[in-house]
């Protein structure tokens, strides 16, 4: 499959916002540059850049919680991904919640945690 012309930021990345493909809840918002998409879609699990790491990242490769690709679309502008995936264990969030999006604007959680970020990454 041949990926379109996307716009990519300065830096040479583009947002890219998870969602259950079924339940349509959104998980996270990471970036992705050229090669991450390419191995998204060669894969059919989500690939990032990790722009603190300065390096590309499979989603899971730590706790096993991977991401399994159904459909990728893009913006009319070209420069927003919308990735549907299937959330393969309990959550997607490095905090032990389902979704990255917890806390609402007054700073109060409004979801629990899904698993213990602990014993899945360790202690810090």
């Amino acid at each position: 499959m041949k990926i379109p012309e996307l716009k990519y930021d300065a830096n040479g990345l583009i947002p890219a916002i998870i969602q259950d493909a079924g339940s349509k809840e959104v998980l996270m918002m990471a970036y992705m540059n050229t090669a991450s998409l390419e191995q998204t879609v060669a894969t059919g699990f989500t690939h990032f850049w990790s722009r603190s790491r300065s390096k590309m990242w499979k989603k899971g490769e730590t706790s096993g919680h991977v991401q399994e690709v159904k459909t990728i679309l893009y913006d009319c502008d070209k420069d927003t991904l919308l990735i549907m995936v299937v959330q393969k264990g309990p959550g997607a969030c490095h905090t032990g919640h389902r979704s990255c999006f917890f806390t609402d604007i007054s700073g109060r959680e409004v979801a629990s945690a899904a698993f213990s970020a602990d014993d899945v990454y360790g202690k810090k």
